[in-house]
């Protein structure tokens, strides 16, 4: 699909290309992390005593079934924004929010792994697909001349529909495997 100024093709890497970098990275996280909580939640709980009891029973309550149920609510969302980018060319804001979510939610793995010091599910994609792909996409979103100006806000609403999704995904989860 060209643009109206014929610049340049967005075509279903860019938009479809998303679900696939967000199931690579994915699978990093199904293969991880239930093992990883039982593994680290007693040092985490030393460590961080601020956070809230109730934090840490609801993620040590998660179980490999919950949380693939989870990922599979999200590949929902994931797809459905996927899609709407490959209708509109790049244009659909509901894509360019998941992108921009895709991304930053890269940079909270990242960030989780600096204050464990250590390994967290999702640190090892982030630098390999999450962030490269985001970005990549982003450019021929520019190029293509459809990609909407960033601002402050548009950042604070791509974290918001990341948190949103995953409370959601895990919401039905939850109620899916302990009906």
């Amino acid at each position: 699909m060209m643009n109206s100024s014929g610049d340049e093709a967005i075509d279903g890497a860019v938009t479809l290309g998303l679900l696939a970098a967000w199931a690579l990275h994915d699978l990093e996280e199904l293969a991880t992390v239930p093992g990883w909580w039982r593994r680290n939640l007693p040092a985490l709980r030393e460590r961080y005593p601020g956070v809230p009891e109730a934090v840490w029973r609801r993620a040590g309550s998660v179980d490999g079934r919950e949380f693939a149920v989870a990922v599979g609510a999200m590949a929902a969302v994931v797809a459905s924004a996927s899609v709407a980018g490959r209708l509109t060319g790049g244009r659909s804001a509901t894509y360019q929010t998941a992108l921009n979510a895709f991304g930053l939610h890269g940079l909270v793995h990242l960030a989780q792994a600096g204050l464990v010091r250590g390994y967290t599910p999702g640190a090892a994609t982030s630098p390999l697909i999450v962030i490269p792909f985001t970005l990549w996409a982003r450019s021929r979103l520019r190029r293509a001349g459809v990609l909407r100006a960033t601002r402050p806000r548009d950042l604070a609403l791509g974290l918001g529909f990341a948190g949103a999704a995953t409370v959601a995904a895990h919401t039905v989860a939850r109620r899916l495997t302990k009906a």
